[in-house]
C-alpha cells in the first residue's frame, strides 16, 4: 500500500514520524505541497494524509487507487466530502488529540493577559527594573481570574475542558446558546447577545460556519465590559478583525489573545499583525501543537490506516 504526506511539516520536526510509516509498503514525504504539485503527488496513492492542503473534485478526480484521505486535524473543510462519498474514498480524520493542548494555551493567554506578562518583559528588556525606586515594577495592572466570570462560545469537548480549568482557577462559568439555534436546556445556557455584557473573559471554542463568521464584530463587541479580555483559538473568521483592532485601540475591550487568523499563513500586510498593540498577543497557530499532542494525532493516523487496510473506518466523517 503506497502512502503520501502532502505537509509533513505541519507535524513539525521534532516528532518521530514511524507510527506512520511503518504502516506502508512504500511512502513518500513531502514537507510542503503547492497546488500545482498535488496531482502528481497523489496520483497514485492509496492513502493520502494531509493537514490543510485543499483536495477537491479536481485534484481526487485523477486518483484510480485513493482509498482513503487521514485529515491530519479535526477540521475536514479542505477536502470536498461530497465528491469522496459519490466515488468511495474514505476521510478520517483525529479526534480530541490536541484538547489538553489547546487547553493549555487558553488559560496561558488568559494569564499573559490578566498579568500584563508581555509589557513587563518589555520593561525588564529596557532596564525599567533596575531603575525603579521600590523592589518591584508595578507600573501596569495585574488582576486575578479567580471571582471573574468567563463565557464559553463553543461547549464540546474543548469548551467544557476550558470551563473545568477556570473553575479551578475560582472563576463562574457561562454557557453561550449557539447563536441563532433556539436553547434546548433551559436553564444551562444564555442567549448569546446576553451573556456578552457579563462576561470578563470570552472564550471561543466553536467550529466555522456562515452562521457564525465574524460574530464578533463591532455590534458584539460594543455589547463587552471595556474591562473585558477576548480569547480565540477557535478559527479566525469567527472575528472581523478590523474591528477587534479598533475595539482594542479606542478601549472598547480591554485586550484580546488570538492563535489564529483569517489567512494563514498570514499575508505581510494581516492587520492583527501590523499594529504593535500592547494588549493584542498574537500566536502562530500552534495552541494545538505540544508534542504529547502531536504523538497522539500520529497513532490516531496510525490507526486510521491499519483499519482502512481491514476495510474498516472508525474515524470517518463521511454519512454512513
Amino acid at each position: 500500500m503506497k502512502g503520501i504526506i502532502l505537509d509533513g511539516d505541519s507535524l513539525g520536526r521534532d516528532i518521530d514520524l514511524s507510527p506512520v510509516t511503518d504502516c506502508f509498503s512504500s511512502i513518500e514525504i513531502f514537507g510542503s505541497t503547492k497546488p500545482h504539485e498535488i496531482i502528481p503527488r497523489i496520483t497514485h496513492a492509496d492513502v493520502v494524509l494531509t493537514n490543510k492542503i485543499r483536495l477537491g473534485e479536481d485534484e481526487l478526480r485523477h486518483c484510480q487507487r485513493l482509498k482513503m484521505i487521514s485529515v491530519m486535524a479535526t477540521g475536514t473543510n479542505n477536502v470536498d466530502l461530497a465528491y469522496c462519498a459519490k466515488n468511495n474514498i474514505q476521510v478520517c480524520n483525529a479526534k480530541g488529540y490536541s484538547t489538553p493542548s489547546v487547553v493549555q494555551h487558553t488559560i496561558t493567554l488568559m494569564l499573559a493577559l490578566s498579568t500584563n506578562l508581555i509589557p513587563y518583559q518589555l520593561d525588564i528588556k529596557k532596564n525599567a527594573w533596575q531603575q525603579s525606586n521600590v523592589f518591584c515594577l508595578l507600573d501596569h495592572p495585574i488582576q486575578e481570574l479567580s471571582g471573574k466570570t468567563l463565557g464559553i462560545l463553543g461547549y464540546g469537548d474543548l469548551g467544557r475542558a476550558v470551563a473545568g480549568v477556570a473553575r479551578a482557577f475560582g472563576m463562574e462559568v457561562l454557557i453561550s446558546e449557539r447563536p441563532g439555534v433556539k436553547n434546548s436546556r433551559a436553564g444551562e445556557r444564555i442567549a448569546w447577545q446576553a451573556l456578552l455584557p457579563q462576561v470578563d473573559y470570552l472564550s471561543l471554542h466553536c467550529p466555522l460556519t456562515p452562521e457564525n463568521q465574524n460574530i464578533i464584530n463591532a455590534s458584539t463587541l460594543a455589547l463587552m465590559k471595556p474591562t473585558a479580555f477576548l480569547i480565540n483559538t477557535a478559527r479566525g473568521g469567527l472575528i472581523n478583525s478590523i474591528d477587534l483592532i479598533a475595539a482594542l485601540k479606542t478601549g472598547r475591550i480591554h485586550g484580546a489573545g488570538i492563535d489564529v487568523l483569517n489567512t494563514e499563513p498570514p499575508s505581510i500586510d494581516e492587520v492583527l499583525l501590523a499594529e504593535d498593540l500592547p494588549n493584542l498577543i498574537v500566536s502562530p497557530h500552534n495552541a494545538w501543537a505540544a508534542k504529547e499532542s502531536r504523538a497522539r494525532l500520529l497513532m490516531q493516523m496510525k490507526e486510521n490506516i491499519l483499519e482502512c487496510q481491514k476495510n474498516h473506518f472508525p474515524r470517518s466523517v463521511l454519512p454512513a
